[in-house]
């Protein structure tokens, strides 16, 4: 194992190393996050256009658009699946380089073919397959991120993870759309994603010589079908991680669902029009991706546990209702209220990275495993949370559904006391040691 110290092909200098230890950022990988972020701006460019886009060519309706979306839903589910038990098996890097090429290659066959001749089947087929490049290589580098950085810095390390992940989508992705569309048009600034993503997936698969990303990480008697298996079955084997990829749905399936029918509610109902609105979202996420940064750091003196709990789910649990309750309750006059709790919402939300370090650490001898459950639960989320309100927004009305999220981030924080960390984990973070050492000296024991 490579210390983060010592100096690799490629790293930064040792004293910027220095600082960006400090920062809690892993500096071997520094080149990485760099890339990740371009790479993620790349594909949030088109967050805010590629419904109604698709619908002008060769969908035919926003419907039929939404079929082609959610065909590149399930593919990002799967993906992020496969993104950590294929890491375990194949090597993170080798995971982040199939993601990069599956991602240009169909993103170029959608543009070039299935657009310009308004072919919807081709469309449909194009478009879902992308969908399985950006969760294996940012979840690729995320399995890199948690096998390399010390236990005692893991926290930080993930929420640096998130800074960049979020800070590209969607945020300074459609935030780079907002100034290209109106130049390059909806169609040239698409290919002008293209070459960002090329650019940032160069820029952290050459840049990046940290060399345990090169290699497979499970031991060598674990077989393909096996490693499968095992990102499955380790739910039941070590009930905890199973635990935790619970933690993980609620985490987001509120936040998915609120955007079902939050916008009519806040763009109507409460009087503040779409551009207030929008301006409220840009607010949470904007507020998030600086809290996933501070609670990232702050996770490692304070507790990884310690952290969900309080400023994660019982803080999520007291934000959300804040969010529906208080601007309705105000009304429109109070809109500055409104961006208030919205931030709140958005710090809160931001609680729950330190989750990304936990779930692996439950597990040293199979991080590929934990982490493939952790991303597996990041996208069902985006289908829990929507489906809470199809089936409960009918019969218990929209503060009905308010309050089944808030009561879901209730459960969370009695589910979160239940992952506690095994005594390997702690030595490790005691001793400054990644998981992969972890890991590596169990193996030989």
């Amino acid at each position: 194992m490579v210390s983060t110290t010592t100096p690799q092909p490629g790293a930064p200098s040792s004293r910027f190393a220095r600082v960006l230890t400090r920062w809690g950022l892993p500096a071997p990988l520094f080149l990485g996050y760099l890339g990740l972020l371009l790479f993620m701006i790349g594909d949030g460019i088109e967050s805010g256009f590629i419904a109604p886009f698709m619908a002008d060519h060769g969908a035919g309706t926003d419907i039929r658009a939404s079929y082609v979306i959610t065909v590149y839903g399930v593919a990002v589910m799967l993906a992020s699946w496969l993104s950590g038990a294929l890491s375990e098996l194949w090597g993170p890097r080798r995971v982040m380089m199939i993601g990069l090429v599956i991602w240009l290659v169909f993103d170029v066959l959608f543009l070039a073919f299935a657009v310009t001749g308004e072919n919807y089947t081709l469309m449909i087929i194009t478009y879902g397959i992308r969908g399985f490049g950006y969760p294996m290589f940012a979840f690729g580098f995320l399995v890199w991120i948690t096998a390399v950085a010390p236990v005692a810095r893991l926290g930080a390390a993930v929420g640096w993870f998130y800074f960049a992940f979020t800070g590209g989508l969607p945020t300074l992705g459609a935030l780079v759309a907002s100034f290209t569309n109106p130049i390059f048009g909806q169609y040239g600034t698409l290919w002008l994603s293209v070459g960002l993503l090329a650019l940032g997936g160069l820029v952290c698969l050459l840049g990046v010589r940290e060399r345990t990303g090169y290699q497979r990480l499970a031991p060598p008697d674990v077989k393909p079908v096996q490693s499968l298996v095992n990102s499955v079955s380790i739910a039941w084997k070590n009930p905890r991680v199973g635990i935790g990829m619970v933690v993980r749905i609620i985490n987001t399936a509120p936040e998915f669902g609120m955007l079902v029918f939050f916008p009519t509610i806040f763009i109507t109902q409460i009087g503040f029009g779409e551009s207030r609105w929008l301006l409220l979202v840009s607010v949470i996420y904007g507020t998030n991706i600086f809290f996933n940064l501070i609670f990232g750091v702050l996770s490692d003196k304070i507790g990884w546990r310690t952290t969900i709990f309080w400023f994660g789910a019982i803080g999520c649990a007291i934000s959300i209702l804040l969010l529906y309750f208080v601007p309705l309750s105000l009304g429109a006059d109070y809109y500055w209220v409104a961006l208030l709790v919205g931030a709140l919402y958005g710090a809160t939300l931001a609680g729950f990275v330190p989750i990304s370090a936990l779930l692996p650490s439950l597990a040293p001898e199979n991080k590929g495993g934990a982490m493939a459950l952790l991303n597996l639960g990041a996208g069902a989320a985006a289908f829990v949370g929507p489906a809470i309100v199809s089936l409960f927004l009918g019969p218990a009305g929209a503060a009905g559904v308010v309050i089944i999220f808030a009561a879901l981030y209730v459960v969370a924080a009695v589910l979160t006391r239940f992952l506690k960390l095994p005594e390997a984990t702690r030595i490790a973070a005691e001793q400054n040691v990644s998981l992969q050492e972890v890991s590596r000296k169990a193996t030989h024991s």
